[in-house]
């Protein structure tokens, strides 16, 4: 697994003085504590750190991956997706503002009328837009959003770890599941089948714990 730079960090500190708080890796990072919940997370769930309750964090990284590392890779993104959060590239920032609340969620996936990838749109995009005094009503939200190819996405067939990964890797809250295919112009594209987020990876680690799937028993 391709570690980012801060986790990095964390792991040459855990290294040098194990065991280390939460708290302590922060303070070393000049971070606070929620920031690096998630990089922790990771680390702990992929085996290269040990967390002891009231303790800190040891390094592992001499182990074998920890069994929620191995389950992890075992299932896969289609499995766990949402319905994706999708509208036209056409609309307009307010209506775009009027669909993230409706449904509820932090990023809208932008697609055509073939649901081709075509874009990203945050809640942080629609505030800078709305700080900019922008025609909300007449602007449409391809002005705003985030374009291909500089998307992240995921695959069906891709590990919930390795979607993590990037979850965290690139501090976003919603990766566009996608399935390639070439177009009539011979171009690679990528079709949006759904969305897998922050909040689909907290879910599984709840459903894990309540021993919730399938031949789960032989992973612990």
């Amino acid at each position: 697994m391709q570690l980012s730079e801060r986790q990095e960090k964390i792991l040459e500190l855990v290294k040098k003085s194990s065991p280390m708080t939460g708290e302590q890796i922060a303070s070393q990072l000049n971070l606070n504590r929620a920031t690096l919940r998630p990089d922790l997370t990771i680390l702990t769930m992929a085996g290269v750190l040990e967390a002891r309750p009231r303790v800190g964090y040891f390094y592992n990284g001499n182990a074998g991956p920890s069994p929620i590392a191995q389950r992890f890779r075992q299932l896969r993104v289609g499995d766990f997706k949402s319905i994706a959060a999708a509208v036209k590239e056409s609309i307009s920032i307010y209506d775009a503002v009027v669909s993230m609340f409706t449904n509820n969620v932090g990023s809208l996936i932008v697609i055509n009328d073939e649901r081709e990838l075509k874009g990203m749109v945050s809640r942080k995009d629609i505030l800078k837009a709305s700080l900019g005094n922008m025609d909300l009503h007449g602007m449409p939200i391809s002005v705003i959003m985030t374009r291909m190819p500089n998307i992240i996405m995921a695959a069906s067939d891709e590990s919930v770890l390795e979607a993590a990964r990037k979850l965290v890797q690139h501090q976003i809250d919603t990766l566009p599941v996608v399935e390639s295919y070439i177009n009539e112009g011979g171009r690679e594209s990528f079709e949006v089948v759904g969305r897998f987020t922050k909040t689909n990876v907290t879910s599984l680690f709840v459903e894990l714990g309540q021993d919730k799937f399938p031949n789960t028993a032989k992973w612990f």
